[in-house]
């Protein structure tokens, strides 16, 4: 009974919120097309605004996205009659006379409302915008193709380090950019199975992380004191090239596969020799382990090798070998789970690999950045 009526008050609000929208929208186009009007008037000049749409932003409380969407469908209602009359009838939304608004002038002349009513029709607002793409292109692509190569120019990343080491990461791409980039990680992005509990923010900041260590020789620079490699209690951590502190499991992971260079101090700089570089895991021993592992071992896991690096079961900076029986190939992300995650990964008397987690947390973990 309970859910019967838990319907009936669904389908009762359902079509409040249908209707209210409706409603909304047709308010939208009424405002739109004050707009217009609004804007071949003087009055906002001798208010002392040099635009229309500057005085709507600032006195109706909305945005310049906002103003300029509601300019651009009242400067357009004269070449949109189908589109407002769908809408009127309810086949349209106004968002859909905001997108075929902005194509109707980016193309000018060549603009033809009938050519997309009925795609409109049979689109959600994004998917319209889509079509609207491929419209555009297809009646001026000279201009669609200066208006992508302004987008590349417009690029920016912009990378600010916190106090405690955190990156931040804030920018944007152009469509051919970031459409490069996303299909890059999404590979990297991918669930590793149903005990995979990483929300899709998460894995993606996983990925690329990943991304950069798999795809391209990173050269990084850390500094760490015997102490620090070997787990000695009361040891400083590693310290970057840019002065990231960073702890002693993550320079115990990094060392599992990388160039190692010596360097001895006398006090606190005085460079008393420098040792010659040697990888921990040389050419012939990679080429070994990709021939012999394959993918991840992991159980479970199927990053393929050239996505992997080579683990030590038992680290050379506690003692342990460099012969391939101590080595085998982890992902990115079970690479730092055993590290810096705490879990341990086994190998049995007969050669299985056995994943044993960390202990339980009775208390709450450290603060997200935010």
């Amino acid at each position: 009974m309970r859910d019967a009526d838990s319907y009936r008050a669904g389908e009762a609000i359902a079509g409040q919120l249908v209707e209210l929208r409706h409603q909304i929208d047709t308010l939208e186009l009424e405002f739109a097309r004050l707009a217009r009007e609004f804007d071949r008037c003087d009055y906002f000049i001798e208010q002392g605004y040099t635009t229309g749409l500057d005085w709507i932003r600032l006195n109706c409380n909305v945005n310049s996205a906002v103003a300029g969407d509601r300019m651009a469908v009242g400067r357009c209602l004269d070449r949109l009659p189908l589109s407002t009359e769908a809408m009127h009838e309810r086949k349209l939304g106004f968002a859909h006379l905001i997108v075929l608004a902005r194509t109707a002038e980016a193309v000018k002349q060549k603009f033809d409302e009938s050519e997309l009513i009925d795609k409109a029709k049979a689109s959600t607002p994004g998917r319209l915008h889509h079509i609207c793409d491929h419209y555009r292109h297809a009646k001026d692509p000279a201009r669609f193709a200066r208006e992508q190569a302004e987008l590349v120019e417009q690029r920016r990343l912009k990378l600010s380090t916190w106090p405690n080491g955190i990156l931040s990461i804030d920018g944007y791409l152009d469509p051919a950019g970031g459409a490069a980039f996303r299909s890059a990680l999404e590979p990297f992005a991918r669930k590793h199975g149903a005990d995979d509990l990483r929300d899709r923010d998460h894995r993606m900041a996983d990925a690329l992380v990943e991304l950069v260590c798999v795809k391209q020789t990173v050269s990084l620079q850390v500094t760490a004191s015997v102490e620090t490699l070997v787990g000695v209690p009361g040891a400083p951590g590693g310290e970057t090239e840019v002065g990231t502190i960073v702890s002693a499991a993550t320079v115990e992971r990094w060392s599992c596969d990388c160039s190692v260079t010596r360097i001895l101090f006398e006090g606190e700089s005085t460079v008393v020799d420098v040792g010659r570089a040697t990888r921990v895991v040389s050419g012939p021993r990679r080429r070994a382990l990709n021939a012999r592992d394959r993918v991840c071992q992991w159980p479970g896991c199927d990053r393929p090798a050239r996505w992997t690096a080579a683990h030590h079961l038992i680290p050379w900076s506690k003692g342990g070998t460099s012969d391939l029986d101590n080595q085998v190939l982890l992902c990115h992300r079970h690479h730092w789970m055993v590290h810096e995650g705490g879990w341990q990964l086994v190998r049995t008397e007969d050669g299985r690999l056995l994943t044993i987690p960390p202990p339980t947390r009775f208390m709450p973990y450290l603060r997200r950045p935010d």
